[in-house]
């Protein structure tokens, strides 16, 4: 097939296209299409897989569900282009001109668009898994329940951006421009965030009354239980658990006996960051001097320690007590002293610091 031959059939319409298909399938070389001018033509369903069309003009085309997979597409002009449901995994998109191009429910799973311009393109329900979208410019595009997983969209502008129905797991946005991105519906009052990874939870919020409980639960009713986990031990902390429940607060344990962990200090500021206070059992101190550690210098949280009677602090104990939130150190002489006294002994006073911190 000559370059002749090929802008014949390209130009042919449902017909030419259905030869264009039959001759690729059976494995007839096809000239080079660098450059070509194929504005306004229709190309629905062609395949087009593999092809160099780097610099090609497809302004205007249709390319309704047309194979484009691993095409070289780089600094193509594919302006006002319906590219619905058109596959482009793995295709090269790098510095093309899409700006209004319709790539709604479109596959660009593990494409290239590095720097690519999607001003006022539709990717509704568009897949770019994957994708790199370093550098691009989405100005105003429409990435309403667009899936976004392992995308990279370091140093994209995403301004203006409808994102309502998003799902963005593990995207890459440092650089990203994310100014006015709007989470409401097209008939609804306007809501925009500045942050694409919370549009998700954000709507949530919104709309989702449990979802509110939750919230308010963590930021009022959560208290992180620190301390050793032998038998002994632990027969302690689970009876401390049970009371803080019948105080309806919302206990949560921290077992972590070998700190050797690289996440080790992330978890245990991000729990207790979620908490109201903290309870510390510093009785028998293995892994409690590293945890308070990692939340005490950084974290305003009430931190009230508990020793059993019978016990000295360990040693480098009296360094927190520079910190005004953590409250003076209870002794107690056996597990059903200490439930005696935990009401107005541990948890009065851990409230009335947490108000005290809330209150400066």
């Amino acid at each position: 097939m000559d370059r002749d031959e090929a802008f014949k059939l390209l130009r042919g319409g449902p017909a030419g296209i259905h030869q264009w298909n039959r001759r690729r399938r059976q494995g007839e070389w096809l000239p080079k299409l660098r450059g070509a001018d194929l504005r306004d033509a229709v190309l629905g369903q062609i395949d087009l897989k593999g092809l160099d069309l780097q610099g090609c003009n497809l302004s205007a085309c249709e390319l309704i569900g047309a194979d484009l997979a691993d095409t070289n597409l780089r600094r193509a002009v594919l302006r006002g282009t319906d590219l619905r449901y058109a596959h482009l995994t793995g295709a090269n998109l790098c510095e093309t001109d899409l700006r209004g191009a319709d790539l709604s429910r479109a596959c660009l799973m593990d494409a290239t668009l590095r720097n690519a311009n999607l001003r006022g393109a539709q990717l509704f329900m568009a897949f770019l898994g994957g994708a790199d979208l370093s550098g691009a410019d989405l100005q105003a595009a429409d990435l309403k329940a667009a899936t976004l997983v392992d995308t990279n969209l370091q140093n994209a502008n995403l301004t203006d951006c409808a994102v309502f129905g998003i799902s963005a797991w593990r995207v890459e946005l440092k650089g990203a421009n994310q100014s006015n991105l709007r989470i409401s519906r097209k008939h609804e009052p306007t809501i925009t965030l500045d942050n694409l990874q919370l549009a998700q939870f954000m709507d949530l919020l919104l709309h989702n009354e449990k979802v509110r409980e939750v919230i308010n639960t963590i930021t009022s009713k959560v208290v992180l239980i620190l301390g050793r986990f032998t038998r002994e031990r632990k027969a302690v902390l689970d009876a401390i658990r049970e009371e803080l429940r019948r105080h309806d607060y919302c206990p949560v344990m921290f077992d972590f006996e070998k700190p050797a962990s690289r996440s080790f200090t992330e978890t245990i500021r991000t729990l207790a960051h979620m908490a109201r206070f903290v309870i510390a059992d510093i009785t028998d101190a293995k892994s409690i001097p590293q945890e308070l550690q990692a939340i005490v210098p950084t974290l305003r949280v009430p931190v009230q320690p508990l020793l059993l009677s019978s016990q000295r602090e360990y040693g480098m104990f009296g360094d927190f007590r520079g910190y005004h939130w953590v409250l003076e150190l209870h002794h107690y002489d056996d597990a059903q002293s200490l439930l005696r006294s935990l009401p107005p002994k541990v948890i009065a006073p851990a409230e009335a610091k947490a108000k005290e911190l809330e209150s400066r």
